[in-house]
């Protein structure tokens, strides 16, 4: 919602500005449409060329994101930290048997059905259940560091994948100046074309051209590169939660007490969505 909001700040301010100065917007908006085709479509024609099939997907969800924001809320942290310790509890208490249906088959458990959200969430259910499934193959012996960098690697494998969408928009950002120039060039070569016309005439015409260049510097710092960079904090936040589940599979591992757990996984998450910690006890009574 910010981002629309911005976006619509930054053409209130730059266009109103400019009518302000005493500027006229007609010459900017008939030249508008086919200055935005060249590089518009200079910038569609090298982002498809530059992307397979699954990124661009992924390009048009992660544009999803930034207006949509975060992916889970405060209660879906708690929700994971909670799902997650009870998970280890009963693996501790009952045994890798009485876990291995609740790992192997997730829809059917009636631990994963107390979080709807997150039994959804297809990267949450398999970080937790992949790694509990290597717990109860190895009926609970494996070595906890062990444990931890086979974590490590999934959240790398996940994060990258993430972070896709944002380098693409970054690397879009970083190519409309550029574009705006090719533009703003064919604009002179046309208006070169006709230079026997009137000062009045080509006046407007490389008028026109300089709007190329303009679009492309104000799509890049205006527009794609924040888009980019919000993106990159929607990221951040969602990956928490998978830090988040991380923490307390390995403190559990390492045999700390469960507040203590609560605790390592609670820490990590930013100021701003940090629950109170009596939240998450309470959670984990069922309170």
């Amino acid at each position: 919602m910010f981002a629309a909001i911005g976006i619509v700040i930054l053409l209130i301010m730059v266009f109103g500005g400019f009518v302000i100065a005493g500027g006229s917007l007609g010459p900017v908006l008939a030249a508008v449409p086919l200055e935005m085709m060249i590089i518009g479509g200079a910038a569609l024609g090298a982002t498809v060329a530059g992307n397979s099939m699954h990124e661009l997907k992924l390009l048009g969800a992660g544009l999803g994101k930034v207006f949509k924001g975060p992916r889970y809320s405060d209660q879906d942290h708690v929700d994971a930290i909670a799902l997650t310790s009870k998970m280890m509890k009963m693996l501790k208490t009952e045994g890798p048997v009485a876990l291995e249906s609740h790992v192997t088959n997730p829809k059917d458990s009636t631990i994963f059905a107390e979080y709807p959200a997150l039994l959804a969430d297809p990267a949450v259910t398999n970080l937790i259940c992949d790694t509990l499934t290597l717990l109860v193959v190895s009926s609970g012996s494996l070595d906890t560091h062990a444990v931890e960098d086979v974590m490590d690697n999934a959240i790398k494998s996940e994060l990258h994948e993430m972070e896709e969408p944002a380098h693409a928009l970054q690397s879009l950002a970083d190519a409309l100046p550029a574009l705006g120039i090719v533009a703003a060039v064919l604009g002179v070569i046309k208006t070169m074309g006709s230079i026997d016309e009137p000062p009045s005439v080509l006046g407007g015409m490389i008028g026109s051209a300089l709007v190329g260049t303009f679009l492309g510097v104000l799509l890049a710092y205006g527009i794609v590169g924040p888009l980019a960079g919000r993106l990159k904090q929607v990221n951040s936040h969602d990956a928490q939660i998978l830090q988040s589940i991380k923490q307390v599979l390995i403190a559990s591992l390492h045999g700390y007490p469960q507040p203590l757990v609560v605790e390592s996984a609670r820490s990590g998450l930013p100021p701003a969505h940090r629950p109170p910690l009596t939240d998450l006890l309470d959670a984990l009574r069922g309170k």
